[in-house]
């Protein structure tokens, strides 16, 4: 990120953007004008001649519209999701305790590996889409889908090998050679999830662009009732056992897949952004690829952050109890992560559509409350679980000595919710901004060069066990917001409007000379 985007500007108030507007043949592709939504925002927010304090409620109550628009099946969709994963757990569970071992193993050790890397790398759709919508560029959205995709079919191809030798990799890790082994046959069904992965991320990325964010809510809900409906028959009926489970898992997801794909084919709303196949998909890849990279570290080095976390307590005194005790904690960590994921997507479309359409206030504004929102329920919901602290693990267990050591860990789960109330919005702004490379080396220097060296001291060296792991490592995280806090108020809003359209323009030049023909 250029060091000259991140200067503050003292004469632009931190303020509003709007919705963007249904594409029209009408609307020129290459339009400087103020809206990528409809304008609204930045009018209410420019409008000098009505004080600052009379602007801000019209313009926060434009801006709280399109969020929950947004957020609110966002959250839905990444919630659905877990579920899915989490039901399939639950299904190999029932079988025993070894078929249980085995999907969490295949489900946390492997299968989120490729989901993290996946994910991340459609994160550079997110910027690119975003930004060429509020820009009105729509014909580019499909080409930066299409392209995605290639890439993460490409990068799908590589995960495959790792889950075809999962079973010499797990026991290389120090896994038991009998968990390994029926982890494998676990992980092998996964394999098409791989693909469904490389297709689905940048599809979810181009419809978020676009704030088309409820039809793939709708699907997801339908999809998980035909996923519980058919894993039940197959695991248990028809006898497939693990492999039964996670080929379920896998065509649940294709079927979210096509149906997706059925939409933005058949939709109004997608006519001018998907124009059908092109070769332009195979133009400017390795740039496009650098792009990807830079937001699969990005998202990958917080995935593996709190990995590292469960596999550190694992090496404690007493490894039982500590795990028992943090798998509880990061469970109920992980649900409420899924709303701050929501505000996440829903931060990243709000400032990319603002950028693309040259709307400074209202990127910044958008920014303001979307934080400040996702901050008020991450406290509502942190001082919940600190008032059911003592009973918030019989839940999943009955163990006292377990409720014990999770009432202890408690207003450390609630530290980590209220971050999580900060943090993955602000990771959202910057994959708005393709921030990306800049926030991957901030990730690096925090989670790696200080959270987990200071939570294995305090965990091991002054004998804090889970307690001080989990300290040690949440010290990474608070030093990592404060950071990205920093550098989005110190951001120069007008300067990142021109970053956008720099951006833009480079890669539409580089699929120039597959469209020379358009006249």
């Amino acid at each position: 990120m250029d060091s000259t985007s991140v200067r503050k500007d003292v004469d632009e108030p931190l303020l509003v953007p709007s919705e963007p507007p249904p594409p029209s043949l009408t609307q020129s592709s290459n339009s400087n004008s103020k809206h990528g939504s409809d304008g609204e925002l930045e009018r209410i927010l420019a409008d000098t001649s009505v004080p600052l304090l009379r602007r801000l409620g019209p313009a926060t109550w434009v801006e709280l519209k399109l969020l929950l628009r947004l957020a609110a099946p966002a959250v839905v969709v990444y919630l659905i999701n877990y579920v899915m994963s989490m039901s399939t757990q639950i299904f190999s569970g029932h079988l025993g305790n070894l078929e249980l071992a085995a999907a969490s193993l295949g489900n946390t050790g492997i299968q989120i590996f490729a989901y993290g890397l996946m994910l991340g790398m459609g994160s550079a759709v997110e910027t690119l889409c975003g930004q060429a919508y509020g820009a009105q560029k729509f014909e580019m959205l499909g080409i930066y889908l299409q392209r995605s995709t290639v890439l993460l079919t490409l990068a799908g191809v590589l995960l495959t090998v790792i889950y075809v030798f999962s079973e010499p990799i797990l026991i290389f890790l120090g896994e038991s050679p009998k968990i390994a082994s029926a982890a494998a046959i676990f992980v092998y069904g996964l394999i098409p999830q791989i693909f469904a992965y490389a297709v689905n991320f940048p599809i979810q990325k181009f419809l978020q662009a676009q704030s088309i964010v409820a039809p793939s809510a709708y699907i997801s809900a339908a999809t998980l009732i035909i996923h519980l409906v058919l894993s039940w028959v197959v695991v248990y009926q028809v006898g497939l056992g693990l492999l039964g489970a996670s080929l379920m898992l896998s065509f649940s997801w294709w079927i979210i897949v096509i149906a997706q794909f059925v939409y933005i084919v058949k939709s109004e709303r997608c006519k001018h952004t998907w124009k059908g196949f092109t070769f332009q998909a195979f133009s400017g890849l390795p740039e496009f690829f650098k792009l990807s990279a830079a937001s699969a570290v990005m998202l990958c080095l917080e995935t593996w952050y709190f990995q590292i976390l469960v596999l550190l307590a694992g090496l404690l005194p007493e490894p039982e109890l500590a795990l028992d005790s943090l798998s509880i904690c990061t469970t109920v960590s992980g649900w409420v992560f899924m709303i701050s994921v929501g505000f996440n997507a829903a931060a990243s479309v709000r400032v990319s559509n603002e950028l693309g359409a040259k709307n400074p206030k209202s990127a910044s504004f958008s920014v303001l409350v979307v934080t400040l929102i996702s901050f008020i329920i991450s406290i509502i919901i942190a001082i919940v679980v600190l008032a059911l602290r003592d009973v918030i693990s019989y839940v999943f267990t009955e163990g006292e000595e377990v409720a014990a050591a999770v009432s202890d860990l408690c207003p450390l789960l609630a530290l980590s919710i209220v971050l999580n109330g900060i943090q993955p919005v602000l990771s959202g702004v910057a994959v708005g901004c393709g921030w990306q490379t800049f926030v991957a080396y901030v990730n690096v220097g925090c989670y790696y060069g200080i959270g987990i060296p200071l939570g294995s001291v305090m965990g091991f060296y002054f004998k804090l066990n889970a307690k001080g792991i989990w300290v040690g490592m949440l010290g990474g995280t608070v030093l990592q917001t404060i950071i990205l806090i920093w550098i989005t108020y110190r951001t120069d809003w007008n300067k990142e409007v021109e970053e956008a359209g720099k951006r833009l323009n480079k890669w539409e030049d580089a699929t120039e000379p597959l469209v020379k023909n358009r006249g």
